[in-house]
């Protein structure tokens, strides 16, 4: 029995009992195997690659501390992802960025049509979303990439359902003048 939906041969259950087991070998199987996409959803969400390596060190310290809890179920991937994505919110609510209070213009959002779109390519938007001030860029991450509602977003950071919908409109509309301005 396979653990998950991933598309590569590893067997993650035996990995994870090997792990469990803190055979080192098995540690760092998991490690190489999640440290590209772990590193990339910690970019998204704290902006810088440093301080984002950081925090991604620090998700994998918790992931191996509650890998015991893994049920089994559902996709491993997923399962650690959250851990990684809990992980960022800690950090971004200890830097004291999650206040909203950048001093941001309000931009009213223009739908995008699709000859501006292909001019921008996938690195560039990724660059935009890192560059988003904190507050905009963590709505936007968990509305619109991690696919959370907005009353599950005013849970996780502790604010209104108002203030996640106001954020992700204005994330938008950010995002979408730096798209607009990079033609």
């Amino acid at each position: 029995m396979s653990i998950g939906k991933e598309t590569t041969s590893i067997d993650f259950e035996a990995l994870v009992q090997k792990v469990l087991k803190k055979d080192v070998r098995a540690q760092r199987q998991l490690y190489d195997h999640l440290s590209g996409k772990m590193l990339a959803l910690c970019c998204r969400y704290i902006g810088s690659r440093e301080a984002a390596k950081d925090v991604m060190h620090d998700a994998f310290i918790v992931l191996f501390e509650k890998l015991g809890y893994y049920s089994g179920t559902g996709s491993f991937e997923g399962w650690a992802r959250k851990i990684f994505v809990n992980t960022a919110l800690t950090h971004l609510r200890k830097s004291d960025v999650l206040r909203f209070s950048e001093p941001v213009e309000y931009l009213k959002a223009q739908p995008l049509s699709f000859t501006e779109l292909d001019k921008i390519s996938v690195e560039h938007l990724l660059q935009c979303v890192a560059s988003m001030p904190s507050g905009f860029r963590t709505v936007f991450n968990l509305f619109a990439i991690e696919g959370y509602p907005h009353h599950e977003i005013a849970e996780i950071l502790h604010i209104s359902e108002s203030t996640s919908r106001s954020q992700y409109l204005r994330a938008r509309a950010w995002l979408q003048q730096r798209i607009k301005e990079f033609e």
